[in-house]
């Protein structure tokens, strides 16, 4: 028997995609980025860096810029007073008053890393994006001899739940029967049940479009589980957990996603070696901010492999294409002044560009991996 609860819920990725695809605009544009949760004395610290930027950035704008803010600021504001949900972690808000009250909140179960407002000509996505990229879409499929629970989490939390449910197995045979004939009818009923859990594994994998299953079954049930497995599912299992059926929602969503964590390292280390090799080898690839800016605007990029931390890029040496101006001088409550807002305003731009053009962005959790070349670099589709 199967049952199915499904959470209804936009995909962020449409977010991103219409949020990327804002024309750049002379009026600004504010991103605020806030970590909601409260601290070990229950406060809610966000509250206090909110005064202060709001209060000190408008500061250094005037005119119609200034009172174009201070409209965006009220409206940011009142939506945090009447639509925040208590149960929010992390927020992200867009909005610019100038520009038909432009306005897109993202409410998130999963935290953001720090208190921030940028303020430039377009929406800044680099931390929204690399928030969907620590999350991403999975499923989590729990077994045992006689039922199994199918989780698939995305954001951190829970979008949709599948059950499987057969009779149990008695321990002792019954009835007279012998005991090869017993073990003959356990194995087979048990062989069912793995061919009906592994026909909602596919389905819901395909439905949902996932590229990632992290398992969780008994010691009987693996091998079984493995063998009937088909290919195209096998190769999305990123590894095989210990777990009971029993174990709690939040606790399967924990070592789940510190399991596709763990293999995310180990993923972005092998990634960059490919990028590294071919561009030693003079082939499909580049490295260091001049030359991936240069690919991204014409096109060639395949997948953008980018430091997780802008503070660790290295500044070009001379900007390119539509990096180069804007019609609002970017800004950013980063604490490390000018320098630090170009940072962040260059790590935007790469994922951006890279988002817009179809090209796949990885986040490099390691800075180390790209100490070496600058921060950044990217796989070619092609060569000119």
């Amino acid at each position: 028997m199967t049952k199915t609860t499904t959470a209804l819920e936009t995909p962020l990725g449409r977010q991103l995609d219409r949020l990327a695809a804002f024309e750049p605009t002379d009026a600004p544009v504010l991103s605020l980025y806030l970590d909601l949760r409260s601290n070990e004395h229950g406060r809610r610290t966000w509250e206090t860096f909110l005064r202060k930027a709001f209060t000190e950035r408008p500061l250094l704008l005037k005119g119609d810029a200034r009172t174009s803010f201070e409209r965006a600021a009220q409206r940011i504001r009142t939506y945090l007073d009447t639509e925040l949900r208590k149960s929010a972690e992390g927020l992200a808000v867009f909005a610019c008053s100038a520009e038909d009250d432009f306005f897109e909140a993202v409410q998130l179960d999963v935290q953001v890393d720090a208190d921030r407002l940028f303020i430039g000509s377009v929406p800044h996505l680099y931390p929204l994006m690399r928030v969907n990229d620590q999350f991403p879409r999975y499923a989590a499929l729990l077994a045992d001899t006689n039922s199994a629970r199918l989780y698939v989490f995305g954001l951190g939390t829970r979008e949709a739940e599948r059950e499987v449910r057969n009779i149990k197995t008695r321990r002792s045979a019954m009835g007279g029967w012998s005991q090869p004939r017993y073990q003959r009818h356990n194995e087979n009923f048990h062989l069912h049940h793995i061919k009906e859990v592994t026909e909602v594994l596919d389905r819901t994998v395909r439905h949902e479009s996932l590229n990632h299953i992290v398992l969780a079954c008994d010691a009987v049930i693996r091998p079984l589980l493995m063998e009937q497995m088909p290919r195209h599912l096998a190769d999305k299992v990123i590894d095989v957990l210990s777990l009971d059926i029993r174990t709690p929602e939040h606790e399967v969503l924990r070592e789940t996603l510190e399991a596709l964590r763990e293999s995310d390292g180990n993923t972005d280390a092998a990634h960059v070696e490919r990028m590294l090799d071919a561009w030693h080898a003079n082939g499909l690839a580049v490295i260091g901010p001049e030359d991936t800016l240069r690919a991204l605007d014409m096109g060639q990029v395949e997948e953008l492999l980018i430091t997780a931390s802008p503070s660790q890029l290295r500044r070009p040496v001379a900007v390119t294409g539509d990096m180069a101006l804007g019609p609002v001088d970017s800004g950013t409550t980063a604490p490390n002044g000018q320098e630090d807002a170009d940072r962040h305003r260059l790590a935007d731009h790469l994922v951006v560009h890279a988002h817009t053009s179809g090209a796949r962005v990885r986040f490099i959790e390691d800075a180390e991996l790209l100490s070496d070349v600058g921060g950044v670099g990217a796989l070619l589709r092609f060569r000119i």
